[in-house]
């Protein structure tokens, strides 16, 4: 059985959405490796871990970089929380705050 990459709402569509074209493309590549392989076989440069369950899709575009925060959930899905560009080194608190209060609903 395969694991299903889905989005949590409208609003993580959306942040998607507004991602450059190739960071869009470069996480559909992602999301297409965690579902043939699974989240226990796909590493870096593609996922790292967060800490707290959730764990974050990394794209690299012309345009800088871009993360997806996503978090398993049952009946082996991953559920991307939240997706936004990167302006920083490190990944906001906010960005990770945000997703944790979304994974409220998933956990």
């Amino acid at each position: 059985m395969e694991w299903r990459v889905e989005t949590l709402n409208a609003a993580v569509d959306a942040e998607l959405e507004g991602l450059p074209v190739d960071m869009r493309a470069k996480f559909v590549h992602i999301a297409e490796l965690l579902q043939t392989f699974g989240p226990f076989e796909v590493r870096e440069p593609y996922v790292k871990p967060l800490g707290n369950k959730l764990f974050e899709m990394r794209m690299k575009g012309r345009d800088g970089i871009a993360r997806a925060i996503y978090v398993p959930a049952s009946g082996r899905r991953l559920v991307v929380l939240h997706a936004f560009v990167k302006k920083t080194a490190k990944t906001p608190r906010s960005a990770i705050r945000l997703a944790l209060d979304r994974a409220k609903g998933v956990l």
